[in-house]
């Protein structure tokens, strides 16, 4: 068994004989997904809305820490909170390759539970075992993967493109493993 797998949205640079990691906004993030993926095709629209002032100091204090704009970051917010409201067991969280879907009360992205459904072949209840979860949050994430497939489906993509030699890249400590199976006397 091989012990290879690195969570996505990093690109590594070589400047000045020295190694930066990069951070990359991939299309798996709820943002780019709302606004460079499937729901792109929408129409959009202007709606004016009233926040107290400490609300709007809030808002743009998120806005700065992401580099985005105050209406930007409105719109992610807004689109989030009615996935929030659409989809079970459904958060969203800043991470490494930005805001993602992740299941309430767990460290895994959807994107995970759906690498997890295609190692268990489409089983959301050995899914459910393996993580000790209800089954209820597993079939969430499926639902929610089934709803943004290109979301998810691009965050997989990007997983399954990393190999070892892209990992040792990053993590110059990572070593190669194999498990050797011993005889039980």
């Amino acid at each position: 068994m091989h012990v290879r797998r690195m969570r996505p949205g990093f690109e590594l640079h070589e400047t000045c004989g020295t190694r930066l990691l990069f951070h990359l906004m991939k299309c798996y993030n709820a943002y780019n997904s709302y606004n460079g993926g499937s729901m792109k095709q929408s129409r959009t629209m202007v709606l004016s809305m009233r926040l107290p002032v400490e609300s709007g100091k809030r808002l743009r204090r998120i806005a700065n820490r992401h580099g985005w704009t105050a209406s930007d970051a409105s719109a992610r917010l807004v689109e989030e909170g009615l996935r929030r409201s659409e989809f079970a067991f459904l958060d969203f969280r800043d991470s490494p390759a930005g805001r993602q879907a992740y299941i309430q009360g767990s460290t895994l992205a959807i994107w995970e539970v759906m690498l997890l459904l295609r190692s268990y072949k489409g089983n959301a209840k050995d899914v459910a075992k393996h993580l000790k979860w209800p089954e209820a949050k597993v079939r969430a994430a499926l639902h929610y993967s089934e709803a943004f497939p290109e979301e998810v489906n691009d965050a997989i993509a990007e997983n399954d493109s990393i190999d070892f030699d892209s990992l040792k890249r990053m993590l110059p400590q990572a070593v190669d493993f194999a498990v050797r199976q011993t005889k039980r006397g």
